[in-house]
């Protein structure tokens, strides 16, 4: 929880008394059961007198955030009475959505991410006081102190001001240090796009991107762990070449498998069900009868381990249909179903409409005479993905004197026949897997492997850094009890001739209590939905 300046003014009290010379205390802590603050008095001269040497251009330059900050309070808090009133007819509103995008950040939960979200809050925060802190003294006020607290479990800061020279000034100054916060980190989330757009061009001397995708770190506990360790490159997905983590995180969407069962179909005296998997493969005849064998040696509906569980599948239109067989014996869906070894399946030909073509395709998916078209089976909820990779800095390639280029990664379906080159099938929940992974689209030009973390930490650092700036600034344009909302909706009631003192009083105060309660209830929804997504609970 962030507070802005001239909290101590909207209360109706003055801080409290400070000593005449801030060499003699620097910092002051208070203490209690739900509170606990550091008064910090060291930066009252030198950013008093940073504001004051340019507070012409500063009166300016805060006279704009004035503008933008009004604005954004009366779009955010309608978005929020929509979004409320949404709940009634069990709709997710767009601020919801835009908000757990801005709060999560879509880290994953490690050390590292961790540690970029941290500073990446404490960067949004100082960077928010320090706007009130100049504009307040461009415009003549001093500076109190600025303090560190934690309410309950709620961190934050706020910066205290001359109480009796805020009351005296005109009104667009009051709304000039109180926007200036909200201003501040916008003006950041501009910088951090910019800075974003740039980091191609910064990086280029050190490292070359385009080639894949590099895991810069991946779980013990992932399940692609038994496949990916650090430093190597995803290349491709399905055949699909990837360069950027967001056509991973696409590719990764699309191919969620559906969890509700498909509609039914009857073709001569056969029923058919639709598939959620379109990817098949030209199995040949020859593999599917000794496939049969398996079934009088077993007497287990469930395939080994080692092998995975295959049906027929026929297309029909845009649809991919698969024999249903009657449920009334196990014999009977046994007939149906091929188990198969999913290394070899994968070197087939492909058949099916699950496959995402390339412009450049032009290959058949339709299979021979003597083969069939088998889809995988899968739970609900699973998907079925080809993963190509490359082992640019193992032992194995580095003795081969593999270029790091984009030649050395050819993007075939038949990889694994050398040290430099693999591939494999992953059956499994995708979004928790994706979440596992760190990927970088940048690799080093050179095998110094202590620079591949680097794109990593600046790109997330950024990208967090954007996102807890945004979340700051818009959580401050909320008009609720503690907030920059608060004052600005105060101060902004003022130009209001129409209302006389006592009805801007009422007004303000409904305004606050109605925009609280639905504050509280948008973030619980949103925190809530954050551990589900996430498996907490």
């Amino acid at each position: 929880m962030i507070s802005g300046a001239g909290r101590g003014s909207r209360r109706g009290r003055a801080p409290a008394s400070l000593l005449t010379s801030t060499s003699t205390r620097r910092t002051e802590r208070s203490v209690s059961c739900w509170y606990c603050d550091c008064k910090i008095y060291a930066f009252n001269d030198t950013l008093f007198s940073l504001g004051s040497k340019y507070a012409r251009f500063m009166r300016a330059w805060f006279s704009i955030g004035v503008y933008f900050s009004v604005i954004a309070l009366v779009g955010i808090s309608l978005m929020l009475l929509w979004e409320s009133i949404g709940v009634f007819y069990f709709r997710s509103g767009c601020l919801s959505a835009w908000l757990k995008n801005l709060l999560t950040s879509g880290h994953s939960i490690s050390i590292m991410d961790t540690t970029i979200i941290i500073m990446s809050t404490i960067l949004s925060i100082a960077f928010h006081e320090f706007g009130h802190a100049i504009a307040a003294a461009s415009e003549g006020v001093e500076i109190e102190y600025v303090a560190i607290f934690v309410a309950v479990l709620f961190p934050g800061a706020f910066v205290a001001l001359n109480y009796d020279r805020l009351l005296n000034l005109p009104l667009f100054s009051m709304l000039r240090i109180y926007c200036a916060g909200i201003w501040h980190n916008v003006v950041l989330c501009a910088v951090c796009v910019l800075m974003t757009l740039s980091l191609p061009a910064v990086l280029y001397p050190l490292y070359v991107s385009g080639d894949g995708l590099m895991v810069t770190g991946i779980s013990q506990t992932s399940p692609l762990s038994e496949h990916l360790s650090a430093h190597d490159v995803i290349l491709s997905v399905d055949g699909l070449k990837i360069t950027r983590i967001d056509e991973w995180i696409k590719i990764l969407n699309q191919d969620t498998t559906a969890k509700s069962n498909g509609p039914e179909f009857l073709e001569g005296s056969q029923r058919y069900v639709a598939t959620s998997s379109g990817k098949g493969y030209c199995v040949p005849e020859s593999w599917m009868d000794a496939s049969k064998n398996l079934w009088h040696i077993r007497d287990k509906l469930p395939c080994p381990d080692e092998l995975i569980a295959f049906e027929k599948a026929i297309s029909n239109g845009s649809a991919i249909l698969t024999e249903k067989t009657g449920r009334g014996s196990d014999q009977k869906e046994v007939e149906g179903k091929y188990c198969l070894i999913a290394k070899d399946v994968v070197k087939l030909r492909k058949c099916g409409n699950g496959w995402q073509r390339t412009e450049d395709d032009g290959i058949s998916r339709a299979c021979f005479e003597d083969e069939y078209c088998l889809v995988p089976v899968l739970t609900p909820g699973f998907s079925w993905i080809e993963v190509s990779y490359a082992k640019p800095y193992s032992l194995g390639c580095l003795q081969r004197g593999g270029n790091l280029s984009s030649s050395s990664h050819p993007a075939n379906n038949d990889l694994g026949q050398s040290p430099c080159e693999g591939s494999f099938v992953y059956v499994g929940d995708l979004l928790s897997a994706a979440r596992s992974v760190r990927l970088s689209p940048y690799q080093p030009r050179w095998t110094l492997l202590f620079l591949a973390d680097i794109p990593y930490i600046l790109g997330n650092g950024l990208s967090s850094l954007l996102h807890a700036s945004a979340a700051l600034a818009v959580v401050n344009c909320l008009p609720v009890y503690f907030l920059d909302g608060e004052a600005i909706l105060e101060a902004s009631l003022s130009y209001l001739a129409l209302f006389s003192r006592r009805q801007q009083r009422k007004i303000l105060k409904v305004c606050q209590l109605v925009c609280t309660v639905l504050s509280v209830i948008t973030f619980s929804r949103i925190f809530y939905s954050t551990t589900l997504y996430y498996g907490f609970v």
